[in-house]
């Protein structure tokens, strides 16, 4: 089943947006991470919650690009 423009154009810009937040995120855990005295229980769900956004935009961009089986 192929996309619509109009689609293809939604699921790019979610993919963005969950860039954004991934690469926000990042910079918060680096400086939560500098801190000595950070709090360990937040740094895990802010570390989960990276890990999800990372799988939904591997989830997204496949499908945009779908693997065509040989």
């Amino acid at each position: 089943m192929e996309l619509t423009d109009a689609a293809a154009r939604a699921i790019s810009e979610r993919i963005e947006q969950l860039k954004v937040e991934h690469r926000d995120l990042d910079e918060v855990i680096n400086r939560l991470m500098a801190d000595a005295a950070h709090d360990e229980l937040q740094m895990r769900r802010l570390k989960r919650r990276k890990l999800l956004l990372k799988d939904q935009i591997a989830l997204l961009e496949r499908q945009l690009n779908p693997d065509i089986p040989a």
